[in-house]
């Protein structure tokens, strides 16, 4: 089955915006990855600054693939070595947690 990757991230009230707009502003990065197969991002409605940033993925080795990949020239910004300053992260804090799912479950056909 599948594996589950939650990227949880601290984010003071004041970078929220920042935070979502940079989602935004990626929108589709991830979709075309071998082995993808869900992301949603989770922003907190009350007694946190945590957002949770949720992909799923056919296997580890996918998962892995892409964090070598496109996610790692994502977060280096356009410039490479030299290049434009890399801007300040949104978040003051992250941590990921790493899933295998045992159990799923969809909406009942009608």
């Amino acid at each position: 089955m599948s594996v589950v990757k939650i990227n949880v991230l601290t984010v003071p009230a004041e970078q929220r915006e920042t935070l979502e707009k940079r989602f935004a502003g990626r929108a589709h990065a991830v979709e075309n990855s071998d082995g993808f197969e869900w992301f949603e991002l989770l922003r907190p409605v009350e007694g946190t600054e945590t957002y949770l940033v949720y992909t799923r993925w056919r296997d580890e080795a996918s998962f892995q693939a892409w964090m070598e990949g496109p996610m790692k020239q994502a977060h280096q910004g356009g410039g490479g070595e030299g290049g434009g300053e890399r801007p300040k992260p949104a978040s003051s804090a992250s941590t990921l947690w790493s899933f295998e799912v045992v159990q799923q479950a969809g909406p009942k056909g009608e």
